[in-house]
């Protein structure tokens, strides 16, 4: 089953668990299988119905080589034509009707993996839809991605191969052991006396070639990280600025050649390891004709016939690929139960940032947002928040500056919930943003990031996203606000023109156009701004600048800004450094205090200054240069 990807363990070949695997073995207790079990409940009758299949084709599956020995017996010996004829079409109506139901419960079996599948998969999704946004920023995304699809899809390889194959194996395993025993107790004791010689060596063989597949794919593993580290782009400019193609290429040609050598000596193992294992099942048909012929020259049982001799071969080669299967049992059910351990371990990762039950909805337009000594920490070893107060004023437009890293996108993302402090309290209209009801909550809010996303769809898609029934109409009115109207209708399908993925076809400056004209369609009434305008080249941001002071007219709005001209609109500025409110005031004030926002702001103007000149003296950079300014706000 497949559990590629970050995270997942390497499986070593079938019947061999790797030390990986050994080490992350599952613990097995009742609570585990009932949950496994929970989500086959619903298909028990279908379960009920691909076991019946299985059992009747076991048994069906015996007749052909029953019938063999009747074939010997009567119709061959007895010289009769039409028994013959009678016993093959019967032989192959048996062998028909096994192979039908196999083929039905194989359907069944198929339908019943796909539709638990389907189930895991809602379930994943919506449970993951709910996680908090810190899951999202600790989690890596490959595994999230791996959990949700390779995971959960390799549920169906447990049901259709180890839980279908054990029972298809088992019942193959009994009912041919009951018709040997039937057919002659002494040449079923002979047939199955060769069953460890086909399970040791096939253990034996199977660890060395398990030692030498591991050696390979290390080697492997070495070859393809030469291959992704040289090829690459920023590799192979790096090999070349360096001049060391030569010397890249002997390293390749060396490792290459280890793994060629690897790779052949593991192959002729295999063949050898194949050879051998044909002729220890042919080592069993041949003991039961020596003691069959045996007993029938010397007399020694005559009860045994010729046709029971030959019935028993066919039966015996029926038992020992089933036998071998089973003894692997045990790791196949190792590697199932690790499969879903780890899927259960996204299950059972706890939101604690769920909506209250009954959470309120009160009115927010206007209204006052209170920090009150708030704290918080990513990690128990730093503290990055240790006691933030400040009130925005409803319908004011705050700005928060500070070092970088001092945590002033954290203070915003309180509002929406995105994060919950650890101490202290966010309240809007005097209500603890922890009572709302988070749907409606962030219903209310606004958010402009840095890094703006869009999704692989139409421009028309993304900008619906905030507002699902919006007319063309208003959707226009927000583009023409955010001055992307005009870029839009120049393409060639308008509204309709794919950004790809992540809008990597439109520019930076364009995307942020776009989400601006987002959050205008949504019309907040709290609205948060981080460095909104940070990818707008200097007409751009003039327009949106004005654009956005339309909007915040009226409306709470905080403002996490690195440029001067949008700190220098801001009611109030709120400085924020070493975990605490340093300094709060305008614009003026702050200058006047000779504090921190003193500093930044001087090394903020030096360079706004310096670019000014550049701008006179017709500097072609100047516009990039404008875009680089310093992380100090």
């Amino acid at each position: 089953m497949g559990m590629g990807g970050p995270g997942s363990m390497r499986m070593g070949p079938r019947g061999f668990l790797t030390e990986e695997e050994k080490k992350n073995k599952p613990k097995v207790d009742k609570k585990l299988l009932r949950r496994i079990a929970s989500y086959m409940k619903p298909y028990k009758l279908q379960f009920a119905l691909v076991f019946l299949a299985i059992l009747l084709s076991a048994v069906i599956g015996l007749f052909p080589s029953i019938i063999t020995g009747r074939i010997v017996d009567k119709a061959l010996l007895g010289d009769d034509l039409g028994l013959l004829i009678k016993l093959l079409l019967l032989a192959f109506a048996a062998l028909t009707a096994s192979q039908v139901i196999s083929v039905l419960e194989s359907y069944i079996n198929a339908w019943i993996s796909q539709r638990i599948i389907f189930d895991m998969k809602n379930e994943m999704y919506r449970h993951l839809q709910w996680m908090p946004h810190s899951f999202f920023t600790t989690e890596k995304q490959g595994d999230i991605i791996t959990r949700m699809n390779t995971d959960i899809s390799g549920v169906s390889s447990v049901i259709s191969n180890t839980l279908s194959s054990c029972v298809n194996n088992l019942a193959t395993v009994i009912t041919t052991l009951v018709a040997l025993f039937t057919l002659s107790i002494p040449l079923a004791l002979v047939g199955i006396m060769i069953i460890p010689l086909l399970i040791l060596p096939t253990r034996n063989v199977g660890q060395q070639r398990y030692k030498m597949l591991t050696k390979t794919q290390e080697k492997n593993d070495e070859l393809n990280q030469v291959i992704n580290e040289t090829l690459s782009v920023s590799g192979s400019m790096l090999v070349k600025l360096f001049t060391r193609e030569d010397k890249e290429y002997e390293n390749f040609v060396e490792v290459n050649e280890q793994v060629t050598k690897l790779s052949l000596k593991e192959q002729r193992s295999g063949k050898w390891f194949r050879v051998m294992m044909g002729m220890f099942t042919q080592v069993g048909p041949l003991l039961i004709y020596f003691a069959g012929g045996v007993c029938l020259i010397k007399k020694y049982d005559t009860t045994l016939t010729v046709g029971i001799v030959t019935a028993t071969v066919a039966l015996i080669n029926r038992l020992y690929r089933p036998v071998e299967s089973l003894m692997n049992l045990g790791v196949d059910f190792t590697r199932s139960l690790a499969l879903f351990t780890r899927i259960f371990d996204y299950f059972d990762r706890e939101n604690p940032l769920k909506s209250p039950e009954n959470g309120v909805k009160p009115d927010v337009a206007n209204k006052d947002i209170v920090f009150d000594h708030v704290k918080f920490s990513y990690t128990p070893e730093k503290e990055l928040l240790k006691d933030v107060t400040f009130t925005v004023p409803g319908g004011k437009m705050y700005a928060i500056v500070g070092p970088s890293g001092s945590g002033k996108s954290t203070v915003v993302n309180f509002i929406p919930r995105l994060y919950d402090v650890q101490d202290g309290s966010v309240t809007i209209n005097g209500e603890d943003v922890r009572n709302f009801d988070l749907t409606y909550l962030r219903q209310q809010i606004g958010v402009v990031t840095q890094e703006t996303y869009l999704f692989n769809g139409t421009i028309k898609e993304n900008l619906l996203y905030a507002k699902e029934d919006a007319t063309d109409d208003e959707i226009e009115k927000a583009c023409k606000i955010a001055s992307i109207h005009d870029f839009i209708v120049k393409q060639p399908d308008g509204y309709n023109t794919m950004v790809g993925n992540r809008g990597l076809k439109l520019s930076g400056g364009e995307k942020q156009r776009i989400s601006i004209a987002r959050v205008i369609l949504k019309d907040p009434k709290i609205l948060i701004l981080d460095e909104a305008t940070s990818a707008l080249d200097s007409i751009s941001e003039n327009a949106i600048s004005e654009a956005l002071e339309v909007l915040m007219q009226n409306r709470t709005s905080i403002v996490i800004a690195h440029r001067l001209s949008t700190i220098m609109k801001a009611e109030k500025i709120v400085v924020i450094a070493e975990g605490h409110v340093a300094e709060l005031g305008t614009h003026q004030e702050l200058l006047d205090k000779n504090g921190i926002y003193r500093d930044l702001y001087e090394t903020q103007f030096r360079q706004v200054l310096e670019m000014q000149d550049q701008s006179k003296t017709g500097d072609p950079e100047w516009e990039d240069k404008k875009m680089i300014q310093s992380d100090v706000y």
